[in-house]
């Protein structure tokens, strides 16, 4: 009973000795809390993994079938146009020019020997020394053996086009930027040999899902940001969208154009697309972990300055990024929002705010701010 009413004494003495003093008690149980301002909205749209492409790619083939001989350009390899990329066997194409060069000279003489039998048939026709239907026979004669020695001439030319087919060509300066056949192997009429990354425009590829495909359209501006250079972006716009998703992935295939100086990307390289969120165009952010769920909508928790106490702040918010949220209403740029570990607090609750620098958030330093 003693040692009760020592206690007892020593707890009163304390409470006067504090209501004496200058400064107020800490507020026992006080948790720290990471606080922020709200961020750019830039940081809260969508963000996609994207590649580097031509403007232009061309999958170049031979027009003719045949054996490969020779492959004069790989993987990588700068060309110009009119460059030899390839060449098939010519031989039998060769001899088949041969054969049709050979059907013309026949053709060639079977119409002058007609035509020297038309003039014949024409001077005893106007001395009455042959009928009128020799003469005509002669004239019709003379017309086929001219048909047939056209046709002899666009088969010589067409075995001429087909000899030159043999050698693939690029039709453009590029870069060869793939190739599907070895020297050796019997390749068919329109088969793909190579892709050619034509010199020009530089453009991003990725895939979009279903859920967000609707707010991307031919003109969206976007952010291309390549893995390599880190926080430098190039701006662009949105060039065509699929109309249809991949059966495999089920996305769809999006390209857009990049404004980039010469030089400054190269083919292949991994990007990440950076697409605004559109509606109301929304001026702040808050990262993820400050979001929470409340009364069926989201909300975030705001610190009082004045108080250190918390209050759920409703808000409406856009598209989720990887790491951010635009506001889109509900929230004023200078709030203090709690960042992270708002499913261990309470509405109502007293904190004691801190920045990333662990610094304590003080009425003082708001005011400086």
């Amino acid at each position: 009973m003693r040692r009760c009413v020592q206690g007892a004494v020593v707890a009163l003495a304390t409470v006067l000795l504090a209501g004496c003093g200058g400064e107020p008690a800490a507020t026992p149980g006080a948790r720290p809390v990471l606080v922020e301002r709200p961020g750019s909205a830039t940081a809260g749209g969508a963000a996609y993994a994207g590649e580097i492409r031509a403007r232009e790619e061309a999958a170049l083939a031979f027009r003719v079938g045949g054996k490969l001989v020779e492959r004069k350009a790989d993987v990588g390899d700068r060309v110009r146009e009119g460059q030899v990329l390839a060449s098939l066997d010519a031989g039998d194409l060769q001899a088949q020019a041969r054969a049709a060069e050979a059907q013309l000279a026949a053709a060639q003489a079977q119409y002058d020997r007609a035509r020297a039998d038309r003039a014949r048939f024409a001077a005893l026709g106007e001395d009455q020394l042959v009928s009128r239907s020799a003469v005509d026979a002669q004239n019709a004669a003379a017309s086929a053996a001219r048909g047939q020695l056209g046709a002899a001439r666009a088969n010589v030319e067409v075995a001429r086009n087909q000899r030159g087919y043999t050698q693939l060509r690029a039709p453009e300066d590029g870069v060869i930027a793939a190739r599907f056949v070895e020297a050796g192997q019997v390749v068919a009429a329109g088969q793909p040999v190579y892709t050619l990354a034509a010199d020009g425009g530089r453009e991003v590829a990725f895939a979009v899902g279903e859920g967000a495909v609707r707010a991307i359209a031919p003109g969206t501006p976007v952010e291309v940001e390549l893995w390599s250079q880190s926080g430098k972006r190039f701006p662009g716009r949105v060039r065509e969208v699929a109309p249809a998703a991949d059966p495999a992935t089920r996305t769809f295939a999006v390209r857009a154009s990049l404004d980039a100086p010469a030089g400054a990307v190269e083919l292949g390289q991994s990007a990440r697309v950076h697409v605004a969120s559109g509606g109301d165009a929304p001026r702040i952010s808050v990262p993820l972990a400050a979001v929470q769920r409340a009364n069926g909508g989201t909300a975030v928790y705001v610190v009082d300055t004045k108080t250190s106490r918390l209050r759920l702040q409703p808000v409406q918010l856009g598209a989720f990024g990887d790491e951010r949220v635009p506001v889109l209403r509900g929230l004023a740029p200078d709030a203090w929002v709690v960042a992270a570990g708002g499913h261990l607090l309470q509405p109502g609750q007293t904190v004691r705010p801190v920045d990333r620098d662990n610094r304590p958030l003080t009425a003082a330093a708001v005011a400086a701010d």
